[in-house]
């Protein structure tokens, strides 16, 4: 678990076409989708500007889990029925479930997965994140405080733009690496941002939870695929994907609250679940290069994930 500060976007859903990169991408998700929705009608809505005044803007402990779809519903039933007081869901025009897209990158060499692996505190992510019911994007850079705290800097970024890094991008990935201690030297930063190329997507979709009573929020993430990547001067985006790698029936919850256990937390440990070892990108790239060095994810490669770790023609002769 990390500390972490955390805001929230708006996300209201676009009235106007998508474009089509937000096509190519909501194809992707569409693909993956391997259970119905969960259900939420059981718990009242909140609204984004109530979320962000009640609980967008704390610095907070994170813990991820990654469970069965089952039990993600069954945490739903169980905050309807008032284990954490009057908990609600984010409901932005009567829509509760969001489209998110990523597109991570890294250097030839794979140093920030390779930071990540061998847990070294001076590591870094970047990415676009994409939200795919508005047609928001947004250049994100994330790096670790003091304490092992998260800090998430980003900037808003053309949609069109989300498998690329224009100069701009590159400039503004660079100072963060620099300012922040990841590099020591502004040349090294410099060269590790121009380095950068796309190398992995995933799609999913978000549901947002508020938890009053312990001043917390959760979220729960459910249709989970990655999908390699790679720039391409062909490609009218910037780059391919490959095909898509889903997660199966899982679910990856994710509870922030000032530092004591939520409710939510205790639901899922009353049913055995434990806080896992799971990271969208890193854990979504050892799946798709088994040969990388992935001993912090084995166990949730192996047991959690084992079906989305088969090779995918293995999986169509099931």
């Amino acid at each position: 678990m990390t500390a972490a500060t955390t805001t929230a976007t708006s996300l209201s859903p676009s009235t106007t076409p998508l474009t089509p990169v937000a096509r190519t991408l909501t194809g992707h998700l569409t693909a993956a989708a391997t259970r119905p929705a969960l259900s939420t009608r059981a718990l009242d809505a909140i609204s984004l500007d109530e979320l962000n005044a009640t609980a967008g803007l704390l610095t907070r402990m994170d813990r991820k889990y990654l469970v069965p779809i089952e039990a993600a519903q069954g945490l739903l039933d169980a905050l309807a029925s008032g284990i954490a007081g009057r908990s609600r869901a984010l409901e932005i025009k009567g829509q509760r479930s969001f489209a998110y897209a990523s597109t991570y990158f890294d250097t030839p060499d794979l140093a920030a997965y390779h930071l990540a692996a061998r847990k070294r505190r001076r590591r870094f992510k970047v990415r676009t994140r994409s939200y795919l019911d508005s047609d928001l994007c947004f250049l994100e850079v994330k790096t670790r405080g003091p304490r092992g705290a998260t800090i998430k800097e980003r900037i808003p970024w053309a949609l069109d733009n989300a498998d690329r890094l224009t100069p701009e991008g590159r400039a503004f990935i660079a100072a963060l690496l620099f300012g922040s201690g990841v590099c020591r030297a502004r040349d090294g930063a410099e060269r590790i941002a121009a380095a950068l190329t796309p190398v992995m997507g995933t799609t999913y979709e978000r549901t947002t939870l508020h938890l009053p009573q312990a001043e917390a929020r959760a979220t729960i993430d459910t249709r989970l695929a990655w999908m390699p990547m790679r720039a391409s001067r062909h490609s009218a985006t910037g780059a391919t994907r490959g095909a898509g790698r889903p997660a199966g029936p899982q679910a990856i919850i994710e509870t922030k609250s000032p530092g004591t256990p939520s409710p939510a937390d205790r639901f899922l440990w009353s049913l055995g679940h434990r806080p896992a070892k799971i990271s969208k990108y890193a854990t979504g790239l050892a799946l798709l290069e088994r040969d990388l060095p992935a001993n912090k994810w084995h166990r949730v490669i192996t047991n959690d994930l084992a079906g989305a770790a088969r090779p995918p023609e293995a999986q169509a002769h099931d």
